[in-house]
């Protein structure tokens, strides 16, 4: 399970490495989007980890984050931000990665591209197949496999 524990260490794990490699930093990107970058690979690596740790797959994990949504004990939302929770939960995990950082965090196609090493049109792709399965969802339809 993912908790605030896990948070906590996280952030300090970024931090550190952070302070450890600042020397590495070559100011081709923006110092955000280092940091961004560095935080995202400890996160995945972390849930893999975790996934590994407890025999877990992927859907497994996203049952259990379902299940404390559906059961409100770590959520105060309303149903229908209930509802759009559980579809971001269902979403493949490139496009939920994108849809958090575009919808969420408003970061710029340029900026999430360096971060994730993807192309802006791949990314903006991602965000609107993204966007359909949620809009789907929300209202009621089941979205496909597809990922893009």
């Amino acid at each position: 399970m993912i908790d605030h524990d896990d948070a906590n260490d996280l952030s300090q794990e970024v931090f550190v490495k952070v302070w450890h490699n600042l020397d590495e930093f070559r100011g081709d990107a923006a110092l955000f989007t280092w940091i961004y970058r560095i935080a995202t690979n400890e996160c995945l690596g972390h849930l893999k980890k975790k996934r590994r740790r407890f025999f877990l797959p992927v859907h497994d994990l996203e049952g259990e984050l379902a299940g404390m949504i559906e059961s409100g004990h770590h959520f105060s939302g309303n149903e229908i931000e209930k509802k759009l929770q559980m579809a971001i939960l269902k979403l493949p995990e490139k496009q939920r990665l994108v849809f958090h950082m575009r919808y969420f965090e408003e970061m710029p196609y340029e900026e999430m591209s360096a971060v994730l090493g993807t192309s802006v049109g791949a990314l903006k792709a991602s965000y609107h197949h993204a966007v359909q399965k949620i809009k789907n969802a929300v209202s009621g339809e089941d979205f496909g496999d597809e990922e893009a």
